[in-house]
């Protein structure tokens, strides 16, 4: 896949700036919770899903390049990941997800899209 883990795939339908905060996120096979937080921001585009019950509360951060589709009309987003795969994530650190390069080359790995996370990181 040419398209950059942290990116929306253009066929996805997600326009720029529009708020994806509240959207319900569905996995392959089920929902997995609503979107608490979002980036558009180029080559860094994520969602933060609230789990809630479904992981004991917990939050994901899912890079835009699993984003299948965006649904305005339903304020869903379907992810290319089945529920077992996101709960097996990396755990997610809000405090790391923004600054920590290394911790998001982790989260772009495991995902597996676009290869290695290359970023507009650079030293």
């Amino acid at each position: 896949m040419t398209e950059h883990v942290w990116s929306y795939p253009s066929t996805s339908g997600h326009l720029a700036g529009a708020d994806l905060t509240g959207y319900r996120v569905e996995a392959t096979d089920g929902s997995i919770g609503k979107v608490d937080k979002h980036s558009d921001e180029v080559d860094a585009a994520y969602l933060v899903v609230d789990t809630g019950v479904w992981i004991f509360g917990k939050e994901v951060l899912l890079p835009a390049g699993t984003v299948e589709r965006v649904d305005p009309a339903e304020k869903k987003i379907y992810v290319s990941r089945t529920k077992e795969q996101i709960k097996d994530a990396p755990e997610f650190h809000r405090e790391k997800h923004l600054a920590d390069t290394q911790y998001r080359e982790e989260i772009g790995i495991y995902y597996g899209i676009g290869g290695p996370f290359s970023g507009g990181h650079r030293a």
